[in-house]
């Protein structure tokens, strides 16, 4: 039985983009969750085997520019979203929703007709937002309650996440056992000229973080990064602050909770806000949830 994917050097052979809604899954799964789009394709081209004709061959060829790998993934980007397992950011990054985590694969002719359906029916401009707001004495409070609720490896896909949007790429959550505590990597690219290795570690505190975490820390990243990211749900001592900054020692980025969260609600990662005489902000749990 042929497949989509069999290896040839016929770059008329591309799949098309509904073939390339599965393998598009996968890679998000393969990546945490989320991804850019550089980082999603590349992983479907691993995944499917293209050939370098195929990659290479141009949507069109009289204009140049995208390819028409990256055209049909576009495409397949598109309806997955409609069908509701994907969503995407004003940043570029693309996430599984929650039906996106629960499922393994969709069914392509399925899409297709929901898509169509709708787009036929023009509803997509008529969101319902009659949602009456939750009241709570504190957002801030609401939402450090949902992150300390979270599952370790869930509140480390969230941070994976927020790195993303912040502008990282190449982000991985690595951390295991033996490994001084070290939760991920990641590259920090300043406007596309300079590049820092980056080690990352999540504390997901309730107290405060001190001196001797932040010299362990370092004890891990050294020899192994540019710089050290030390992001918690609590505070940090006095002490540890110094720590951080100590002459002589590689220098370690401090966040703590109350910047983490006003990240959180600055790249509108779960954190809805709605201005309308003032500002009205609602913690969407599913996002935490389902991450």
């Amino acid at each position: 039985m042929k497949t989509a994917f069999m290896k040839s050097n016929d770059k008329d052979k591309i799949p098309t983009y509904d073939a390339l809604m599965n393998p598009l899954l996968q890679a998000l799964k393969s990546l945490g969750g989320s991804g850019t789009i550089e980082e999603i394709n590349e992983k479907v081209v691993g995944i499917t085997q293209l050939s370098d004709a195929q990659l290479e061959a141009l949507h069109d060829s009289k204009r140049g520019g995208q390819t028409e790998v990256d055209y049909r993934l576009a495409w397949a980007r598109t309806y997955l979203k409609r069908f509701g397992v994907l969503e995407n950011s004003a940043r570029g990054i693309w996430a599984l929703t929650s039906l996106g985590n629960k499922i393994k694969h969709v069914d392509e002719k399925e899409v297709i007709r929901v898509v169509r359906t709708q787009l036929k029916k023009e509803h997509d401009a008529a969101e319902d937002e009659l949602e009456a707001p939750t009241t709570f004495t504190s957002w801030r409070d609401e939402l450090l309650d949902t992150l300390m609720k979270m599952q370790p490896s869930a509140f480390e896909r969230l941070v994976q996440r927020m790195l993303r949007e912040s502008g990282f790429i190449q982000v991985e959550v690595t951390g295991r056992s033996g490994d001084g505590g070290i939760d991920g990597k990641g590259i920090m690219r300043l406007s596309g000229l300079l590049s820092f290795h980056v080690i990352f570690q999540s504390k997901r505190w309730k107290g405060a973080v001190g001196a001797g975490q932040v010299r362990d820390f370092r004890g891990a990243m050294v020899g192994r990064a540019d710089k050290g990211l030390l992001i918690t749900t609590g505070t940090f001592t006095k002490d540890a602050i110094r720590e951080a900054t100590r002459d002589g020692a590689p220098a370690i980025d401090l966040v703590d909770g109350e910047q983490f969260i006003n990240k959180l609600k600055e790249l509108a990662l779960g954190v809805k806000t709605k201005k309308v005489e003032i500002e009205e902000i609602t913690i969407e749990h599913e996002l935490f949830t389902n991450i």
